[in-house]
């Protein structure tokens, strides 16, 4: 098994930041990222880059961050209890696009990869990450289009890959408090290096390279669809889902927080606006009420 090659992993990853951003400027037309370069106290730092207002971007966040310390937070030790008391190392980019019109769906990408050292032992290392779309009002055909691309990123690497991270996202991104699903799903995966560093690194890139074909094309059809006053409240209500994921469930979040990352860039995933109400309902027989009958209902896209 090859060695872990972290300098090739900052790079590529630092490159994908760069590649991301340049084709969402393009996609939205008008919008530009700024960038925020920051340090953290106890060990590394990273690139913050936000688009606010743009033509098609509500607000959007493209990270790149590289932390290091002497011991993981309890995020990363829960379910790997023997990493404790190791130095680490963690890098990756973080994205959430949260569009302006309801018709195009919020999308999210991530990769990473950690590092686990101690004098005398063998490192220990995985790579994780995913992409997955939260429509707020569906469409097959961009349904269809997403898995596809997220199948063929993985196809290279073995057919029981893609089934495998499917799953993996359908059973992650799901309100438990809710019994519904955060979106129509995409890929995740956590904790590889089972392939050995090369292959393993080899696929987290293939992922990451595939949110831009994945979500532009879906971007580019539906930026220009009228919607009104009743389109918006919905997305802000789903918006809301969007809020309650994200602080009670995300491991990238709690890592964030319980690591002493830099809270601005940890909760740039949040949308601009969002509303809460009480018992909130679609009304019956209505365009919103299909997200759920139809969109919120794990199913194989590749075959609908």
């Amino acid at each position: 098994m090859s060695a872990p090659d972290i300098g090739a992993v900052k790079e590529y990853l630092m490159s994908l930041q760069d590649n991301i951003c340049q084709a969402l400027e393009q996609a939205d037309g008008e919008g530009r990222f700024t960038e925020d370069s920051w340090d953290r106290d106890a060990g590394g730092g990273g690139r913050t880059r936000v688009l606010a207002n743009g033509t098609v971007i509500e607000k959007g966040g493209v990270n790149f961050s590289h932390v290091f310390g002497d011991k993981l937070p309890g995020s990363a030790t829960a379910h790997r209890p023997e990493l404790a008391g190791r130095s680490f190392q963690a890098m990756g980019v973080s994205l959430v696009i949260h569009p302006h019109n309801p018709y195009v769906p919020t999308s999210h990408a991530n990769v990473r990869f950690f590092i686990a050292e101690k004098e005398g032992e063998d490192p220990v290392w995985w790579f994780g990450g995913g992409f997955d779309l939260t429509p707020y009002y569906g469409n097959d055909d961009d349904c269809r289009h997403w898995h596809q691309t997220a199948k063929d990123a993985c196809d290279p690497f073995g057919e029981e890959i893609y089934p495998r991270f499917k799953q993996w996202c359908d059973d992650y991104f799901y309100l438990k408090h809710r019994d519904e699903p955060r979106g129509v799903g995409g890929l995740f995966f956590d904790d590889l290096n089972e392939l050995g560093f090369d292959d393993s690194f080899a696929l987290m890139q293939s992922i990451g390279n595939a949110y831009v074909p994945a979500i532009v094309p879906i971007i580019e059809k539906r930026k220009d669809a009228e919607f009104g006053e009743q389109q918006r409240d919905f997305q802000l209500h789903r918006r809301g889902r969007y809020v309650e994921f994200n602080l009670v469930f995300d491991r990238g979040t709690l890592f964030g927080l319980q690591s002493g990352g830099r809270t601005e860039s940890i909760l740039m995933s949040l949308p601009p606006e969002v509303r809460w109400s009480y018992d909130w309902q679609p009304e019956e027989g209505s365009e919103e009420a299909v997200l759920y009958e139809r969109y919120l209902k794990p199913r194989n896209w590749l075959e609908v």
